[in-house]
């Protein structure tokens, strides 16, 4: 086992997770071997990627640059994000694109029972009633995030019947210390600025707002079969203890690690066994020092409370809130809206979407997609 080669698919590898994900494959050349590389908009990075690795199989969203490196390449190489995900070649996929676009390659990953290493939010949050049917049938998910991740590392070994509750870890995001009345004018560049992670533009501002750990929350349920109500969010600054699991005879485990992508994303690659090869120097904890934690000031974070209660309907709610905040924060980054207006679109969504219960793929789509374009909407209107 240890021996084996893992052949991997990297969907989304221009981005901040597909391109640390590649770092995890440089320190262990011997260990993986990229079949499939698939990107946004980013043609000239691929390129790079794909001179340096030789995967069997690229894709890039259509458009002129990609159309250049498809004739370059060859067009026998070029493949969908979801027939990659299916290839046979394939044993893990890593599913790291933005919004949406994970979904329907989780899907085909799954139905084809593959190991999915899943490190985007939206595929649980817009489609988690499809995923959990697909499971059903096949196939595995590996938690990439690294709230879901230390989760999953403190389940092994342990009876589901024996977890009380989970406990995801905030560190707060880039406003956590500012003054509230200064929230209305903050800037894309100041949200972008977070205190301990490196990531990418959307889940950074999604960390601001800490939509994200509602998203988490909801994810979480599905990943562990665990009602929301029995899944809490502590702040901690210093984003080192990751997650945590209290057990029913009152034990609690916490994974612990630098905040660095790495270490999750090379555990979910070689699971069940650990890397060789440490992922990040290991953590020190006589150099931390202390470690702080605390409540999450509701009053700070409205997009929190409003995701929860999303997840909590079990319908479409939570599909609806996702399309309006991938619009908002595309807005803000663009300075069409401000900060605080991110929090209001989703209460407005969330207070206007008329749910679907035991939805289908396609309820969920298109309440995903009627959340965005509620916010475009209101955007192009001058509402706030």
């Amino acid at each position: 086992m240890a021996d084996s080669v893992i052949r991997l698919a990297i969907l989304g590898s221009t981005g901040s997770i597909g391109e640390q994900t590649l770092d995890v494959v440089r320190a262990m050349p011997e260990r993986f071997r990229v079949v499939a590389l698939a990107a946004g908009t980013n043609v000239a990075r691929l390129e790079r990627q794909a001179e340096e690795f030789r995967p069997d199989a690229l894709w890039a969203q259509p458009g002129h640059d990609a159309d250049l490196l498809a004739s370059v390449v060859g067009h026998d190489m070029w493949q969908t994000m979801p027939e990659m995900a299916a290839r046979p070649d394939v044993d893990v996929v890593l599913v790291a694109t933005s919004g949406r676009a994970g979904l329907e390659p989780t899907l085909a990953a799954l139905a084809a029972g593959k190991d999915v290493a899943l490190a985007n939010k939206e595929v649980l949050v817009v489609g988690g009633h499809a995923v959990r049917a697909a499971l059903s049938v096949g196939g595995s998910l590996r938690p990439v995030d690294s709230e879901h991740s230390a989760i999953w590392q403190c389940l092994w070994g342990e009876a589901p019947e024996a977890i009380a509750r989970l406990t995801l870890t905030a560190s707060g995001g880039a406003f956590r210390d500012y003054d509230l009345d200064a929230l209305d004018r903050v800037t894309p560049e100041q949200a972008l600025q977070h205190p301990t992670w490196r990531m990418g533009p959307k889940v950074t501002i999604d960390s601001a707002t800490l939509f994200n750990k509602g998203m988490e929350a909801i994810e979480a349920r599905w990943l562990f079969d665990i009602p929301l109500d029995r899944i809490d969010i502590l702040q901690h600054r210093e984003s080192v203890v990751h997650s945590l699991v209290t057990y029913t005879d009152g034990s609690v485990k916490a994974q612990l690690g630098e905040p660095d992508m790495r270490l999750p994303i090379q555990c979910a690659l070689t699971y069940p066994e650990r890397g060789a090869v440490p992922a990040i120097p290991p953590l020190d904890l006589a150099a931390r020092g202390a470690l702080h934690f605390g409540t999450v000031d509701e009053a700070r974070y409205p997009a929190l409370r409003v995701a929860l209660e999303a997840g909590r309907r079990d319908d479409t709610s939570a599909a609806a809130l996702s399309g309006a905040d991938e619009a908002a924060v595309e807005h803000f980054l663009a300075g069409r809206c401000k900060f605080t207006d991110i929090a209001r679109f989703l209460e407005r969504v969330l207070a206007e979407h008329r749910p679907t219960r035991e939805p289908s793929l396609d309820d969920l789509l298109a309440a995903e997609s009627w959340g965005h374009q509620y916010v475009d909407d209101a955007v192009a209107a001058g509402a706030r």
